[in-house]
């Protein structure tokens, strides 16, 4: 986890609870948790980068993803290993630098080549298995919070990485 430079990461049933709430018009529904932006937004200060590869296509997540300055979405995506290889040499990366977070089976190929793979608690069985590091929280209730708190705490002094990113006022060292 020391090594880890960016998380990659599914929407639904991550940064999800993983339900599609779709109305007749075609209007769609997600929650987001908060915890889980201020988490990103505090891996980001802390120089971590992110990227969305997700397989159903959503304003709602671009939405999400600006707001929280994710540096990559990609949706849609059927192959989302070769996504995924594209974006860890684009960014000058290995895969032991990347960590993943997924929960279906589509994401089996990436997590078993990401340096840290992870899946919330209400994961597919096999997606379970697989993972390096299953979270006490669901997704879309937290789980990516728990990743990025247990990968910056063995990366920084937390309490000090906290309050540089709140008072700007602490020296950060890795």
């Amino acid at each position: 986890m020391a090594k880890i430079k960016c998380i990659v990461m599914d929407v639904d049933g991550v940064l999800t609870d993983g339900r599609l709430i779709m109305e007749e018009d075609g209007q769609e529904w997600k929650a987001f948790h908060s915890m889980d932006g201020l988490g990103i937004t505090l891996a980001k200060s802390a120089g971590i980068r992110f990227a969305i590869i997700t397989g159903r296509k959503s304003g709602i997540v671009s939405r999400r993803a600006k707001e929280l300055g994710i540096d990559e979405v990609h949706q849609g995506i059927r192959d989302k290993f070769t996504v995924f290889t594209e974006l860890v040499s684009r960014f000058g990366l290995s895969f032991d630098e990347t960590c993943y977070i997924g929960d279906d089976l589509n994401d089996l190929m990436i997590m078993r080549e990401a340096g840290f793979s992870c899946a919330p608690r209400n994961a597919a069985k096999w997606v379970k298995q697989e993972a390096d590091y299953v979270t006490e929280k669901n997704g879309g209730e937290g789980a990516v919070r728990e990743v990025i708190d247990l990968i910056l705490s063995r990366q920084y002094d937390y309490e000090k990485l906290a309050l540089h990113f709140l008072y700007e006022k602490v020296e950060l060292k890795q």
